[in-house]
């Protein structure tokens, strides 16, 4: 079973990668939980595609250096990596966007069920962020 999360989770990055959103979306449970980071929590797929259209056309982002690791039973998964990305568009509450470019390690934690991500939550450090863009 842990071969399917490894499997899921690993689909899941490509198709991100690959600005798929339509296979992206396709991974998650109709009720999915999106814990955003340092922000709060939503709940459904519709949530989670006007998430990523913000997402996509504020940032430019490839994840890389992808480490996934799953529990035994196949239910719970963990992934470490780098955000390479570009910031586009000025996003609400955030400095100006003016194409900088950022490294970012992030990781993300997963609740599987049925062979789809039910749960979701990112995490970045948010300041190194911000210090990376206003720095550029």
């Amino acid at each position: 079973m842990h071969q399917n999360a490894k499997a899921l989770i690993e689909n899941y990055y490509a198709a991100f990668n690959a600005g798929d959103m339509e296979t992206f979306l396709g991974l998650l449970t109709d009720d999915v939980i999106h814990d955003i980071n340092q922000g709060s929590r939503e709940i459904g797929k519709d949530a989670f595609r006007a998430f990523m259209d913000r997402m996509n056309r504020n940032y430019k982002e490839r994840l890389v250096d992808m480490a996934i690791m799953t529990n035994e039973d196949g239910t719970r998964a963990a992934a470490e990596f780098v955000v390479l990305g570009e910031y586009l568009v000025t996003d609400e509450g955030l400095p100006p966007a003016k194409g900088q470019t950022y490294r970012l390690p992030a990781g993300a934690f997963f609740d599987i069920r049925d062979g789809k991500v039910a749960r979701v939550t990112n995490y970045y450090n948010l300041q190194d962020w911000i210090h990376q863009v206003e720095k550029a």
